[in-house]
């Protein structure tokens, strides 16, 4: 049955930034697809909360509540996965983020912390998860969460964009040098409803623009991305890594105008 390849059973994951949105998405469609997860975030609350949905599902989760912007942090995930579960097959690099600005408002430390925390600490975990996929499991799927402004133009995005194309990037390059007994790949959300987007959701008066430049007329759902999660990670992707998946609606150009006037 071709639905059996997008099943996790038994497999062991890590999601970073799993206490709300993409990652608890992500983590809880894990666990309905067999998966035992590793959840990581910073508010303990949250974590306990997605971690009793997916003990609902019947599997186990771990919860390590951590400041993940810190790419020592998130490197020590892998060993604990390991610890609590035995092995290490999947690692989805979903923690990130940055505030925008206006480019002449973006210093050079603002540029160095967004590259810090959208792709340092994807470096640092993915290089402390690999050999421990080899030596548990023989190999594993590791998934980076892009941006579509990691390859569209929009302002106010300058330290973001520049850090998810470079993630984007870093995606093809790790995929050679793990290949073949490790994947490597990356999913590029556009807008998606998650607390990001939460003063849209509320007014018609930014939400309607934004669906109308969207190809599919509609703003992206959390699990949207948790499916894709799911195909890049199972045997029904084992055909891919190095490759960015984009899940944005069809956009072509930012759906979105930040306010910020011409010099």
């Amino acid at each position: 049955m071709i639905l059996d390849r997008f099943r996790l059973d038994d497999k062991v994951a890590i999601v970073t930034g799993a206490g709300r949105g993409l990652g608890a998405a992500t983590a809880l469609a894990f666990a309905e697809a067999g998966a035992d997860v590793v959840i990581a975030a910073r508010t303990q609350a949250q974590l306990d909360e997605v971690a009793e949905q997916i003990a609902a599902t019947g599997r186990r989760a771990h919860v390590v509540a951590a400041d993940l912007a810190h790419p020592e942090a998130t490197a020590e995930l892998a060993a604990i996965a390991v610890e609590a579960f035995g092995k290490l097959d999947i690692v989805v690099n979903n923690v990130g983020g940055t505030m925008p600005a206006p480019l002449m408002n973006t210093s050079t430390k603002d540029l160095r912390d967004a590259f810090t925390f959208n792709v340092s600490t994807a470096h640092a975990l993915t290089c402390a998860a690999a050999p421990l996929m080899l030596e548990h499991s023989g190999g594993g799927s590791i998934i980076n969460i892009t941006s579509t402004v990691g390859r569209l133009a929009g302002r106010g995005f300058a330290a973001y964009g520049t850090a998810k194309a470079a993630l984007a990037h870093y995606t093809r390059l790790s995929a050679l040098d793990l290949s073949p007994r490790i994947r490597v790949n990356a999913i590029a959300p556009g807008s998606i409803l998650t607390s990001a987007l939460e003063i849209v959701a509320s007014n018609d008066a930014l939400r309607d623009p934004m669906e109308k430049a969207t190809p599919l007329r509609r703003l992206g759902d959390p699990t949207d991305i948790a499916a894709a999660a799911v195909y890049l990670s199972s045997p029904a992707g084992s055909y891919l890594t190095g490759k960015v998946l984009e899940v944005d609606g069809g956009l072509n150009a930012p759906n979105l105008d930040l306010p910020i006037p011409d010099l």
